[in-house]
């Protein structure tokens, strides 16, 4: 049986391959438009765009997701429990106590968001607090500070900007092509070339969803195998999402554009394909937990 230690291998290996394959659709893309266009200079201006763009969203990204959430900040002095948690886990783990907030809402759910270990934020919804136990709230807590710890705001940053990048170029392409760009000798010579790039600027923006999609998964699996190695004791984090997976009650203020980086997906009251969720199934993560070796 394969341990916590090898599926997080496995897992950061998968992550790096589903990134690969995002340049390699980028590549693709630019390859169509200039082709189509003959204008390769509008893909390096949408890179660019993307970049800043993508970079300015996650420089202040906790401002914006706690603003998102309503999310208030809390102290030692009154939030004592949960501060003592965070702390006590954060010193096992090596990383400085990111800050601690609490989401007002009866739903049990929790995220982590900033650009580094040192800029880091953990929320909690107060649902969350009342109706888990201890070590349930402490795996829960654990899952989050290793989404810190593995730098996975860096890795959602990436996928951000790569998956911008394709949409962008997508859209150029496609308008262009709606409008008459395009008409030269050499693609009417050769319409099948014209027919694929119709076809990769359909399809690449559908691609590159399902990628991100993918790695949020991914990430999700690293995480919670983080956290039982951080806490040793896996049946705490597989109780949480036990609970949390079984909660009628659906978050409030919930974003789409902000459902991956909750431990469990606040949009779980809508009707979503397995293939479009950013989480895998909770079952799927209890039982790895459940089954998974620490020595």
């Amino acid at each position: 049986m394969a341990t916590l230690y090898t599926q997080s291998t496995k897992n950061i290996r998968n992550t790096w391959i589903l990134l690969t394959s995002f340049f390699v659709l980028i590549i693709a893309v630019g390859y169509a438009f200039s082709i189509v266009l003959e204008r390769p200079d509008i893909i390096i201006i949408a890179v660019v765009f993307a970049v800043f763009s993508s970079v300015g969203t996650y420089w202040f990204s906790d401002k914006m997701v706690l603003s998102m959430t309503g999310a208030k900040e809390v102290t030692r002095e009154n939030a004592r429990e949960i501060y003592n948690i965070v702390e006590n886990l954060t010193i096992t783990a090596g990383l400085p106590t990111p800050k601690i907030y609490v989401i007002d809402d009866q739903a049990m759910n929790a995220f982590a968001t900033g650009r580094n270990p040192k800029h880091s934020v953990i929320a909690f919804t107060r649902g969350l607090l009342e109706k888990l136990d201890k070590e349930e709230i402490r795996g829960v807590a654990a899952h989050e500070l290793s989404h810190i710890g593995n730098r996975d705001m860096l890795i959602g940053t990436m996928v951000v900007i790569l998956a911008g990048v394709v949409a962008i170029a997508s859209r150029f392409m496609f308008n262009s092509m709606l409008f008459g760009g395009g008409d030269s000798r050499e693609k009417k010579d050769n319409p099948a070339i014209l027919i694929l790039s119709f076809l990769l600027i359909i399809l690449a923006p559908l691609f590159a969803t399902l990628l991100r999609l993918a790695v949020s998964r991914k990430r999700e699996f690293l995480a919670d195998s983080s956290a039982a190695l951080l806490t040793r004791y896996p049946e705490g984090l597989a109780s949480a999402l036990e609970k949390i997976s079984g909660d009628s009650l659906v978050l409030e203020k919930n974003n789409q554009s902000v459902a991956h980086l909750f431990i469990s997906n606040p949009l779980k009251g809508q009707r979503v394909s397995k293939l479009f969720s950013t989480h895998p199934p909770a079952r799927e993560r209890i039982a790895k937990l459940r089954e998974a070796d620490l020595n």
